[in-house]
């Protein structure tokens, strides 16, 4: 009896908690494939057959929907990257792991979304900033220690300048500017970036690494392609 009084109260609070990560997760979604700006409330909510009051129940604006996703997604990536850490054999093999995760994720994104925060919606852009300037700033900074006392990276690298470079041009692929002259997709863009930043570290040992786990890329690729 007791357990199913409790049931009963607590079933409008979980069925209240699948409806709010519902409208985040199907936004998120959407927000990826076509960039923030072009995607509205409306939109949002004929893709979840609810309606648009539904979802200012919710959340009272577009700018608190975008800052919830947001959240969830640094949230997604930083476990991800730590899962990649915690599971790598060397610090390049970590960077193979990160770049497989990142060129995934940029499969499907639109080029606009980070522009679209950045304009639009500040206060979720200023939390992305901060994630890229303190998390992803420390991994790369750790990595580049990690490599160095693993043999695989040159000793002479200084770690600070190169730590703050690559996590500049962690936006460089997202520049609308940049996306026009160089007429390549996100994926090829930072694959070709994450390659000449490892090539760069690299001792000798570290070379003969990179193009091993290269070929071992290459060669999933080509058996995943096969299987499709």
């Amino acid at each position: 009896m007791v357990t199913k009084k409790v049931s009963v109260v607590l079933w409008p609070i979980m069925t209240d908690i699948d409806t709010k990560e519902r409208i985040k997760i199907q936004a998120a979604d959407l927000f990826i494939k076509y960039g923030i700006r072009s995607v509205s409330m409306d939109d949002i909510a004929n893709s979840l057959g609810m309606s648009k009051k539904t979802i200012y129940h919710y959340y009272a604006d577009k700018d608190e929907l975008v800052d919830a996703v947001i959240v969830k997604e640094i949230e997604h990536n930083e476990n991800c990257c730590q899962i990649d850490i915690s599971q790598s054999e060397n610090a390049i093999h970590e960077l193979f792991l990160a770049m497989d995760m990142v060129l995934e994720m940029f499969r499907s994104m639109n080029p606009s979304v980070l522009y679209d925060m950045e304009k639009y919606h500040p206060r979720a852009f200023t939390k992305f900033h901060k994630h890229k300037n303190d998390y992803l700033y420390n991994v790369i900074r750790n990595n580049l220690v990690r490599g160095i006392k693993e043999d695989l990276y040159r000793d002479d690298i200084n770690i600070d300048i190169i730590s703050r470079f690559r996590v500049e041009i962690v936006l460089l692929p997202f520049n609308p500017e940049f996306q026009a002259k160089v007429k390549h997709n996100l994926v090829e863009i930072e694959e070709e970036i994450i390659l000449h930043y490892l090539f760069g570290l690299v001792n000798l040992k570290g070379h003969k690494m990179i193009l091993k786990y290269k070929q071992e890329r290459n060669k999933k690729t080509a058996s995943n392609a096969k299987i499709k």
